[in-house]
C-alpha cells in the first residue's frame, strides 16, 4: 500500500493485485487512519465485480460512523449498481469535491 497525505484527506493506493485483500488489509489497520478523511484509489483495477467493491462496505460504514469521509475512486463499476452505503466516484478530483462538501455539512451540523 502507498499513502499520500494531503491537507484534507489521505490517499491510499493498492500496490498488490487483489482488491478484496486490500479492503481487508485496510479494515485491519483502520485505527491508523480513523481520524482523517480517506480516498481509496483503486483505479488500477480496470475490471472488477460489485462483490469486489462490497469488500469495502464494512470499512466504509465504520469510518463514516466516526464522522469522517471515505470515498472510493474507481470507474470499473456502473454507478447504477453501487449501493448508497458506499461513496464511489470515477476521479480523484470528484473525491476531493465530495470531501469538501461533507466537511461543510459536518461544520453545519448535518
Amino acid at each position: 500500500m502507498t499513502s499520500k497525505i494531503f491537507e484534507k484527506y489521505t490517499l491510499l493506493q493498492d500496490d498488490q493485485d487483489d482488491v478484496c485483500d486490500f479492503a481487508n488489509f485496510l479494515t485491519r489497520i483502520h485505527d491508523k487512519f480513523n481520524e482523517v478523511n480517506i480516498v481509496i484509489d483503486i483505479l488500477k483495477y480496470d475490471t472488477m465485480s460489485l462483490q469486489d467493491l462490497l469488500c469495502f462496505l464494512t470499512l466504509s460504514n465504520t469510518h463514516r460512523a466516526l464522522k469522517k469521509s471515505l470515498v472510493i475512486v474507481t470507474s470499473a463499476i456502473s454507478p447504477d449498481d453501487i449501493p448508497d452505503e458506499l461513496l464511489v466516484v470515477p476521479t480523484i478530483q470528484e473525491a476531493e469535491d465530495i470531501i469538501d462538501m461533507e466537511e461543510i455539512e459536518r461544520d453545519l451540523g448535518f
